[in-house]
């Protein structure tokens, strides 16, 4: 088939088209890199700024591309918002693009109308980038993220590309559980695509050696992500035990040294209000890390995973971040070189991506029109 998939987030299209590709499809990847950390893709839609110059420079560029979208058997868009454009300034593209060619997916693949308003009702998660159980969470960020997604034109946008388009992907057990109530009768859960075989495996940790923990922190998404509740809990713990912790501390630096930095350690600490594992996790464990974040029963058994228990699962607490690093990591070291090895065969298992793309197959197929 000849496949478009459009935008970018956290490598997840660049990871499917290299196993499409390995299939035997003809993939064209158009994005922006997902901004700073500036992934690879075939045709670059990279807005600058929002300045006047590179406002008219982006729009041309646009322009230019979107004739050549077309005739593809499958379009994915990444998000609603799949260009750099105001939500009310997208639907025209979305329309041209579905006018252009044979089926149009939308991936639920991270912050939307759906997912923020799961959030909100307080019941769908027991916690999440919205919610601590009945309570909201009210920050500068949040309350952007509600006006933009819950009724502003993002959302709108939202809902119109979710009722028009051919499939509905979801990434995480949270977007599904989000998307599921609406549109449960198009919508497949595929977990994200990580290659393997670019992803070599870091030198296991060795017994009676600190044990390296790496958090990277993106400064304007810092409290929204928990990041700075892990490196307090974390912080706590290298004081506790200097001789046996250390800390791999990284900020928004591009993907290729991220990796390098992360390839020295032992432990990843990411998402702290995720149920699941996301693709800067997964990449970890597809090297070996173990992973402290997200991974509670509801993912384990959408993916129908009843064996591998690898990842450090946490409260969104300082104090349980800090309990279950210390009680599962610290106090048994010899835990992080099994659940090192468990992580690969937990990505080899799930998230291959030649199996997964392959899955992208069927569901695409069973839903052309």
């Amino acid at each position: 088939m000849k496949i478009l998939l459009l935008g970018e987030y956290s490598n997840v299209h660049w990871g499917l088209a290299t196993g499409l590709r390995r299939l035997g499809h003809d993939v064209t990847v158009v994005s922006d890199g997902d901004s700073w950390k500036n992934y690879r893709r075939d045709v670059d839609l990279r807005r600058r700024s929002t300045g006047l110059i590179d406002t008219l420079r982006y729009l041309w560029r646009v322009g230019r591309t979107m004739p050549t979208l077309r005739d593809f058997d499958v379009v994915q868009i990444i998000n609603p918002m799949f260009l750099c454009l105001r939500g009310e300034r997208i639907w025209p593209y979305y329309e041209r693009l579905r006018r252009q060619n044979r089926s149009l997916f939308l991936g639920a693949f991270g912050m939307d109308h759906y997912w923020v308003r799961a959030g909100l009702d307080c019941h769908t998660f027991r916690y999440s980038d919205f919610n601590f159980g009945p309570n909201v969470r009210h920050s500068q960020d949040n309350d952007i993220y509600i006006a933009d997604w819950l009724h502003g034109p993002k959302g709108k946008l939202n809902q119109a590309v979710a009722e028009d388009c051919d499939g509905i992907v979801s990434g995480l057990y949270e977007y599904h559980a989000s998307y599921r109530p609406h549109f449960a009768e198009k919508l497949v859960h595929i977990p994200f695509p990580i290659d393997l075989a670019s992803a070599t495996p870091t030198a296991p940790h060795v017994m009676g050696q600190p044990i390296r923990f790496f958090i990277g922190i993106q400064r304007a998404r810092n409290a929204y992500k928990g990041t700075d509740i892990m490196f307090r809990a974390l912080e706590r713990l290298r004081r506790a035990y200097p001789q046996r912790v250390e800390v791999v501390r990284v900020e928004s630096v591009p993907f290729p040294r991220y990796q390098q930095l992360m390839n020295s350690s032992h432990v990843l600490l990411d998402q702290l209000y995720s149920y699941t594992p996301a693709m800067n996790a997964l990449l970890a464990m597809a090297k070996g890390l173990v992973v402290v974040g997200g991974a509670e029963p509801e993912h384990y058994a959408l993916i129908e995973e009843n064996e591998l228990r690898p990842i450090v699962n946490v409260q969104p607490t300082e104090d349980d971040c800090f309990a279950q690093m210390e009680s599962q990591l610290v106090l048994r070291p010899e835990n992080v070189s099994r659940m090192g090895r468990e992580s690969i065969e937990y990505v080899r298992r799930h998230h291959d991506c030649e199996r997964v793309a392959a899955r992208y197959v069927a569901f695409w197929q069973s839903r052309m029109p």
